[in-house]
């Protein structure tokens, strides 16, 4: 591992201390592009009765669009948080940090709140024979709102479907302790982060997702740190970047290979059509090694996949994204040159357009209900959905840009 020494002021105080953090506030075009697609991905992924989720990248594997988004966080954060750490000392980050807890915190009781009394609102009309507050299992929330209100606004209520965002406002709240162990070293940084992932992936660290029962959050922040204080020390330069070589390449490949027969419901639907008698020993497996490596710890066969995807990814897409630029003029480079910018754009927004697509989503499904699933209107109503995410990300773009501040044209 290795750092860039800091100098810091006389106000901070900790002289001769060092510590690595990115100098650079430039976004990595890769960074932006590759969260965007997870926003895509997690709008399909959280839409009932889609079919498209049969092919996104969770069937094929042990991880999936999470990953990407938690990993990409983390690198972003390295970028938006690590300057003020840098430039301002340890307690003005920490307060920068706190603030974006506040912000991810709202947006989650937001998010809850429109999504939980949409559904109501539909129930209510009572023209549908389904139970949509039902289908999300919100009626514990209605049947008792008093106590779960309390629990909701103190995260110890955290229902599945809103439980990615507390996870993200959790293990922000632990960069301020790993930025301070990071002045002693960094090697201090990583036995905390890995301790901390593998006393959770033991069962001794967990938070409760509901008063009446013993259900602990989906995602534990504990397990799930490990994803994203490896994306942090990369973009921070904690890390060395990795080389690209055949090796590294072949290695990657393999372990998606072999991976595939273990992990992939797909590839195991594919087997049993041609030999049946293999389907009951691949479904045990697949069991057993999800059993070891569960997504609500990020076990280690999903952080090892997600390590040779995200590598694979980072080759494809060239030395500092060059490949993600159209170096022409021709139609297929304008397209594909027009593509990557909406998809850098959604990355750019990430929270917005991820509080918007869990919301849409469930609209989504709600529609599909009414005018069935089929190739057509599955098309049209996702695409509709790719085309709403976009525009949620240009619309922020612009709240954000504060164009009122501008001077006028006269």
């Amino acid at each position: 591992m290795r750092g860039k020494t800091w100098v810091p002021s006389d106000q901070t105080r900790v002289a001769a201390k060092k510590v690595s953090v990115p100098v650079s506030t430039v976004r990595d075009p890769r960074l932006d592009f590759y969260r965007g697609i997870a926003m895509f991905i997690i709008l399909l992924a959280h839409t009932p009765g889609n079919w498209w989720t049969l092919w996104i990248p969770a069937r094929f594997g042990f991880s999936d669009a999470t990953e990407i988004f938690v990993f990409c966080s983390g690198m972003a954060s390295a970028i938006a948080f690590g300057g003020s750490f840098l430039r301002h000392g340890w307690w003005v980050g920490t307060a920068r940090v706190l603030y974006r807890v506040w912000q991810v915190y709202w947006a989650h009781i937001g998010l809850f709140f429109t999504v939980a009394f949409t559904l109501a609102f539909i129930d209510g009309l009572e023209l549908f024979k389904k139970s949509y507050v039902g289908s999300l299992n919100l009626l514990p929330f209605f049947k008792n709102t008093g106590d779960n209100l309390v629990g909701l606004m103190t995260l110890t209520y955290v229902p599945n479907y809103f439980d990615i965002l507390p996870m993200y406002l959790v293990i922000l709240a632990m960069l301020p302790v790993v930025m301070l162990l990071a002045r002693v070293s960094l090697w201090a940084v990583a036995a905390a982060v890995t301790a901390t992932w593998f006393i959770t992936n033991l069962g001794y660290l967990d938070l409760p997702a509901e008063p009446w029962s013993e259900r602990g959050w989906f995602f534990n922040p504990f397990g799930w740190q490990l994803v994203f204080f490896t994306g942090f020390a990369f973009m921070a330069g904690w890390l060395p970047k990795p080389p690209i070589n055949k090796a590294l390449v072949y290695a990657a490949v393999a372990i998606l290979l072999v991976s595939l027969p273990l992990s992939s419901w797909k590839f195991i639907s594919w087997v049993s059509a041609v030999i049946p008698d293999l389907k009951s020993t691949l479904v045990a497996n697949m069991k057993d090694l999800r059993s070891i490596s569960p997504k609500t710890d990020m076990g280690f066969l999903r952080y090892i996949h997600f390590l040779a995807l995200a590598y694979l990814g980072y080759v494809i897409a060239g030395d500092g994204g060059s490949r993600l630029i159209a170096h022409g003029t021709s139609r297929a480079q304008l397209v594909w040159a027009w593509l990557v910018k909406q998809i850098t754009k959604v990355g750019q927004q990430s929270l917005a357009v991820f509080v918007f697509s869990m919301a849409f989503a469930r609209l989504l499904g709600f529609a599909y209900d009414q005018i069935g699933r089929n190739f057509f209107t599955m098309t049209i109503g996702n695409l509709i959905g790719f085309a709403l995410l976009i525009a949620v990300a240009y619309s922020v773009a612009w709240f954000k840009s504060q164009p009122w501040r501008k001077k006028a044209v006269s």
